[in-house]
């Protein structure tokens, strides 16, 4: 997972509009909740992910087809970083034709990543 692209507001936008495939979107959520590969011991290395998702998640979660995981992530939000997409990003959301929960769930990783970035000062 060293390939990962910086986490910036290009990458979050690239996340927005489906530029970024979802495997790299995926490990992008993973690194910043702590998961990291092992690819010696051919394992995940948990040392550094939180008990709240260790609980239920002893390996990173395939946040694009599982719902509870997304969910569980959407409610790790800060509540005044709920609305950032729009708020910083100016993003109105996607069009009826495109609501799809693969595309929804994108937004919401592009979310969670973006308050990452605002919570630890990380500016894109």
């Amino acid at each position: 997972m060293s390939d990962l692209p910086p986490l910036s507001i290009d990458t979050i936008w690239a996340i927005l509009n489906d530029t970024l495939d979802d495997a790299t979107v995926n490990q992008l959520v993973w690194h910043y909740l702590g998961y990291r590969y092992d690819a010696t011991a051919e394992r995940w290395n948990t040392a550094e992910v939180s008990s709240e998702w260790l609980e239920n998640y002893p390996e990173p979660p395939n946040f694009i087809e599982d719902r509870p995981a997304t969910v569980k992530l959407t409610r790790s939000i800060p509540k005044p970083n709920k609305q950032l997409l729009k708020e910083q990003l100016g993003f109105e959301g996607y069009k009826v034709g495109e609501l799809v929960p693969r595309l929804t769930r994108r937004a919401t990783m592009a979310n969670w990543l973006l308050s990452y970035m605002r919570d630890r000062e990380i500016v894109g």
